[in-house]
């Protein structure tokens, strides 16, 4: 056998630096394999729309963090911001913690919302909240930006593909986007998350081990901190400079426009945060994400830019290298062979468990907002299984066709700036204020959406207007100081400001909603969401966990979801008859994959025990004979 390294010249660095080893692309392709045999096993759990898109809604807040994570942290994270980190240092973190301020809202106001009011949609909620032109127009700009994620995430895979192999960017892409097209495709969102759980713990751990190799690495040349400029050690870029990554317009299109979007308005994140077992499980997420699992994200996405800019001051790389192939060339740098390959596994990772939420994100859409209201209402459910998963072959597909878009851009960071500046703004907008303004309108809602995009669309006239191109003038009223070439960034704060004077404005000149129109849609009116979820007087009287034996019982199908609990068991959930349950495995490693909700019955039965229905044995994959953990929802 051949055991002479695979090497692969990397003409960018300056230099004939070459990565890569026979054995490193095997590890690569069992990866690939092996995250396809891991999607297709948990296909047998998505056996209706549910299942498919919401998984359920069963899972413990653990996984649905690591699962948001992994799909947060896309392939163009570990490229895109250690780029930004081999370029400005600690500022590149900026991107990945801003996120805190947005989370009250997000936990207190949209997550109960989304989760009370059933809804399968953003677009629906724009149809419940306002009317249906909102929910096509909210349709169209949320797919837009969902096919556009997907394919800068196969462009962002397809140049690290390059760097590592000398592949064509879309060749690269297109391999990729086959491997998650299959696995979403059989399994839906519960794929979906176990594979992102697995991928997620791989990529947050080969980030830091980068980090601790390559500080290792350096100590031999005086340290990382020696060879870290004292320029690149601050937080935060200047506020207007470096016009190509100013403080103020990071904030404005990351924090405020990316973050809102992220949050809010994408479907992918949404639908995580929907398989969540209850809203309490959403909220303890939420705090895991952001007081946790960010910010090591952050470091580990970022590190290797700083890594490569110690590397480059100790004289271990030339002073030429390229900064968006730095990620690659230190994974080559700090590892030996075979650990290249894991870093580039997990780079990998971080492409899927960003695109499989994608795609199944569009199908979602896709099948709840396009097809099923307009083209077939009445179909059975395992028909719109069938589309949802020919929609995911059809969404990756589209997502190559972009690919070279993209790189059309010589800046990836910039790239994603400008493409999430131009498309969200309207829809940041029209979400935040229709859930905390009553008196938003839907004449308000449609004219935000609409007249906002065409807003934005006016920043690339290039036509002159007293003395400057008119895309530019636009901008300059809110650039707060930086030059032209940074105007991508304050784009968003422009989309953000001239949205806001639009839905503002016209909703002061139209009628108000009335209030049973509202109910449950905006914040101050989520009890009346409860009510209507539960179907009676919520119960959020906290109680004990208990752990019961099962007993199998037939019942009819109006009933079949009706559990009998000795009352002495129910009198320690604190439950009573119409409460919700919720009954899982005892193994909480699981993260609820085998559980079920239920209504609790009169009581009855022996103490220690729970009588379910057969049929939600089954739904739940729960044994007939096992002890179960049970908890009161509501």
């Amino acid at each position: 056998m051949n055991m002479l390294p695979m090497m692969v010249p990397l003409a960018a660095t300056g230099g004939d630096l070459q990565v890569g080893h026979w054995i490193d692309y095997a590890i690569i392709i069992a990866y690939i394999v092996g995250i396809m045999g891991f999607g297709v096993v948990f296909g047998r759990y998505a056996k209706t729309t549910s299942d498919f898109f919401f998984g359920g809604r069963r899972f413990a807040w653990w996984l649905v963090g690591m699962s948001f994570v992994a799909t947060t942290v896309g392939s163009y994270s570990f490229i895109k911001y250690s780029q930004k980190a081999y370029q400005y240092g600690f500022s590149s973190t900026q991107t990945y913690l801003n996120d805190w301020f947005l989370m009250p809202l997000f936990m207190f106001g949209w997550l109960p919302i989304i989760y009370f009011t059933r809804v399968t949609s953003v677009p629906e909620y724009f149809e419940r909240r306002f009317d249906r032109k909102c929910r096509v127009m909210a349709t169209f700009i949320i797919l837009l930006y969902l096919v556009g994620y997907i394919g800068y995430n196969f462009f962002m895979l397809g140049t690290a593909l390059n760097a590592m192999l000398g592949w064509p960017v879309l060749w690269g892409a297109a391999g990729v986007a086959a491997v998650c097209a299959l696995y979403v495709n059989f399994g839906g969102q519960t794929s979906v998350i176990m594979t992102d759980l697995a991928q997620g713990v791989l990529l947050l751990i080969a980030g830091f081990v980068v980090l601790v190799l390559g500080v290792v690495l350096l100590g031999e040349h005086g340290g990382f901190w020696a060879n870290f400029p004292p320029a690149f050690r601050t937080a935060f870029a200047g506020l207007n400079k470096p016009a190509k990554f100013p403080a103020v317009g990071v904030f404005w299109q990351d924090g405020m426009a990316n973050g809102v979007a992220f949050y809010f308005m994408n479907q992918g994140i949404l639908m995580r945060f929907m398989c969540a077992r209850s809203v309490r499980e959403g909220r303890k997420a939420g705090v895991f994400i952001v007081l946790l699992l960010m910010p090591l994200a952050a470091v580990a996405v970022s590190n290797p830019g700083w890594i490569g800019r110690a590397m480059v001051n100790a004289g271990m790389l030339p002073v030429t290298t390229s900064a968006d192939k730095i990620f690659v060339l230190v994974a080559n740098k700090v590892g030996g062979i075979g650990f290249f390959g894991v870093l580039m596994a997990a780079l990998l990772a971080a492409l899927m468990s960003t695109t499989d939420s994608l795609i199944n994100a569009v199908s979602a859409i896709a099948v709840n907002d396009i097809y099923r209201p307009f083209v077939r209402k009445a179909a059975a459910d395992r028909h719109y299984l069938f589309v949802a998963r020919v929609v995911g072959i059809v969404a990756a597909l589209v997502g190559i066709v972009l690919v070279p878009t993209f790189m059309a851009f010589k800046d990836m960071y910039v790239a994603h700036a400008n493409f999430v500046a131009t498309v969200t703004p309207p829809m940041v907008v029209a979400i935040i204020l229709g859930v905390c303004w009553k008196r938003f309108t839907r004449t308000a809602a449609f004219a935000t959406l609409a007249g906002g995009a065409a807003c934005m669309v006016l920043t690339y006239v290039k036509v002159p207007f007293v003395g400057r191109p008119l895309g530019e003038w636009l901008i300059s009223w809110v650039s707060h100081g930086i030059e032209p070439r940074g105007y991508t960034y304050m784009r968003s704060l422009y989309g953000i400001a001239v949205c806001a004077v639009i839905g503002i404005v016209v909703t002061l000149l139209t009628k108000a909603e009335s209030e049973e129109k509202l109910e449950g849609l905006v914040m101050g009116s989520i009890g009346k969401a409860k009510l209507r979820f539960k179907g009676g007087i919520p119960n959020e009287e906290p109680g004990e966990k208990l752990v019961l034996n099962v007993v199998v019982v037939e019942r009819p199908e109006a009933e079949a979801n009706v559990a009998t609990v000795h009352a002495d068991d129910l009198a320690r959930l604190k439950a009573n008859a119409g409460d919700m349950l919720y009954a899982c495995d005892t193994r909480w490693w699981f993260g609820g994959l085998h559980s079920v909700h239920l209504r609790a019955g009169d009581p009855g039965g022996e103490p220690g025990t729970i009588a379910i229905d057969r049929s939600n044995l089954e739904t739940g994959h729960l044994g007939p004979r096992e002890r179960v953990t049970v908890e009161k929802i509501m």
